[in-house]
């Protein structure tokens, strides 16, 4: 796979209006188009999805049926979302409900979590657990943004350490999107709640 066929979509777990993780997605989207890609941000404010019940199909959820058809066309996800509570967003967490191994397996993910406050490692940690479930290949570079109002402003970056992080992430989306994931892990054995409802 080259370059110019690599898609790339962006999970962002914020509905905020003025959402820092919206604007990090896009920097990291942008420079994964300057490596070749193709991208898209999958913005969960525009899907209708209701709280996951395992009980319901997921063509009878809303939109879930075409989130996940988005999310099973990328070549690399990129998820991001706001540190709330010390994990990830509850949008994110209904959209990733709503996937499952045939979205995710084998597939390249990289993380993004911002955070109001210091560092958002374990939302990191948490997104990364649910992408090991799924026998994804989490990228190892991931991108933190603490202290988000400092670091992103009018939706611009203000710190550029930050900016280079993020937009490395993108890069590495490209890539690593054909790596071959190996072996599976052991969460993935365990999951028996991805089956795609």
């Amino acid at each position: 796979m080259s370059d110019s066929d690599v898609h790339v979509a962006a999970l962002c777990g914020s509905l905020r209006d003025g959402s820092h993780t919206r604007t990090a997605l896009q920097r990291a989207l942008t420079a994964a188009e300057r490596a070749g890609a193709t991208t898209e941000l999958l913005d969960l404010r525009e899907y209708e999805l209701p709280i996951f019940d395992a009980d319901r199909d997921r063509a009878d959820a809303g939109d879930a049926d075409e989130l996940a058809a988005r999310v099973r066309a990328a070549d690399t996800i990129l998820l991001g979302s706001p540190m709330y509570h010390g994990s990830y967003a509850s949008p994110l967490k209904t959209a990733l409900d709503y996937c499952g191994f045939d979205e995710f397996e084998d597939k390249t993910v990289g993380l993004l979590a911002v955070a109001g406050g210091a560092f958002p490692v374990t939302a990191l940690e948490h997104m990364r657990s649910v992408c090991r479930a799924l026998n994804a290949w989490v990228i190892p570079h991931e991108a933190a943004i603490p202290n988000a109002s400092a670091a992103i402003e009018d939706g611009e970056f203000t710190d550029r350490k930050l900016e280079k992080r993020v937009a490395t992430l993108g890069r590495r989306a490209v890539q690593y999107a054909a790596i071959e994931p190996d072996p599976d892990s052991f969460e993935s054995g365990q999951n028996v709640g991805a089956q795609g409802r």
